[in-house]
Formats: structure tokens, sequence, C-alpha cells
């Protein structure tokens, strides 16, 4: 049984992506959708990222400093987990399972009621790809967006690490600097990118499959939101296991 509803939602899953990729009846519209998502994606949540982002650095320089309290370690080191949890794990994952909540959750609620109030079967009595017109602009807006703000996240966090160390006198502001640019690797960067930029399809897509095709009232569409939620963190958590086995 389970294993015939997952085969199901993957294959509804699937035809549904294949239509989104039609070509668009007209550009200019379609690109005022984009900038329209772009803005709810990524402006709108900016300020949670950066709340986020410093405290997660913040947090990070105090509990280090406090597990290394060994004088043998140099204070530099804990600048350097700083550092590397921020790029490698907290910064994509923790921001971006934040940002299946918010955004996920909005994205989900916005087609559902649509659905509900046969808003997209009217623009599909119209003539309109609904799947080309409501879904497609959520995803690339994600795919954009989100990488964007994973960068803005890592420097927050890793300023918010300096914060946090040089106001409780953790370590000077030399010695974090000497932490951040010590063995420094671009490569855990373009990690850190790729895995926010498989997270951004799983936030725009779970959310827009299930908001897309809800069925019924008011609590379905809060049914559909949340589940939504918890298969898009879920998947996060996956897609995060396996990409790190894939590419470390």
């Amino acid at each position: 049984m389970i294993m015939n509803r997952f085969f199901w939602h993957s294959g509804r899953l699937t035809l549904m992506l294949k239509d989104c990729f039609s070509k668009p009846e007209n550009l200019k519209v379609y690109w005022i959708e984009f900038m329209e998502q772009c803005n709810d994606i990524g402006i709108r949540s900016l300020p949670i990222v950066l709340i986020i982002s410093l405290f997660l650095g913040m947090v990070m320089a105090v509990q280090f400093s406090y597990q290394l309290i060994n004088p043998n370690v140099p204070k530099s080191v804990i600048a350097t987990l700083v550092r590397d949890s921020a790029i490698l794990e907290f910064s994509p994952t923790v921001i971006c399972i934040v940002l299946a909540g918010v955004v996920g959750s909005k994205i989900a609620s916005e087609l559902g009621n649509m659905r509900v109030s046969e808003q997209i079967d009217a623009l599909e009595i119209m003539g309109v790809n609904t799947k080309t017109y409501l879904v497609l602009p959520k995803i690339v807006a994600a795919m954009v967006m989100v990488p964007c703000l994973i960068i803005v996240s890592i420097a927050v966090c890793i300023w918010g690490g300096y914060l946090a160390g040089t106001l409780t006198h953790v370590y000077t502001k030399q010695q974090f600097m000497l932490g951040i640019t010590t063995g420094f690797l671009p490569y855990n960067l373009f990690f850190s990118l790729i895995k926010s930029f498989a997270f951004s399809i799983i936030i725009s897509v779970f959310p827009s499959y299930y908001g897309y095709y809800v069925e019924g009232g008011a609590l379905e569409i809060g049914r559909a939101s949340t589940t939504s939620v918890v298969v898009s963190c879920i998947a996060i958590l996956f897609a995060d296991y396996g990409l790190s086995q894939l590419l470390l």
C-alpha cells in the first residue's frame, strides 16, 4: 500500500514537472511572475535568515570555546571550526529547513487556495498552462534566490562568531582572522552551493505539488501545507546525507 502510494505520487509529480517545462505563452507575463516570486522567496525571507544565521554563529563560537578548553589548542582553531561548520552544514542545511517551513508552506497554501477557489480551473479554461504559469516561476525563483540567501547566511554566521568571540574575549580579532583564513578550501564553498541548489529544488517542488493537487476545502489546504513541509524537511535530510557521501 505504501509503495503504491509512493509510486503514484512520484508519477504524478514527474508528469507535473514535465508539463512545467513546456513553452510559455507570454514571456513578459512569466517574467513578471518570476520577479514576484523572487521577491517573495528571497527578499521577504531575508530577515529570518539574517537573525538565525547571526545567532547560529554566536552559539557556535560560545560552544566551541567551551569544548576546546585545553590551553594547548590555539584559539584560532575555534574560528576555523565556526567557518567550516557554517559553510559545510549549518548555513545550507539549517537555513533550508527553515525556508522549507517559511517558503514551502506559503507556496502550498497559495496554490491550494487557488485550487479550492477554482482559480486554477478558470485559468485552464482560458487556455493557460497553469503548471508552467504557477509552478515554474516558483521553482526557478527558488533555484536563483536560495543559493544567494545561503551565501548571505554564511557571511552573517561567521560574523556572528566574530562578535560573540571578541565581545566575550574568547579570542582576539587577529586570532579570529588567522583562524578563518588558515586552511580554507574553496571546494567547501562550492559544496555548500551545490547543496543549497539541490535543497532549493526540494523546497519549491514538493510544496508546489501538494498545493496544486489539493482537494477539498480549507482543512485540506492546511493538511497539504503541513505535509509539504514535513516531506520537504525529510527530503532535505536525505539529500544532505547523499550529497555528503557523494561529494566529500
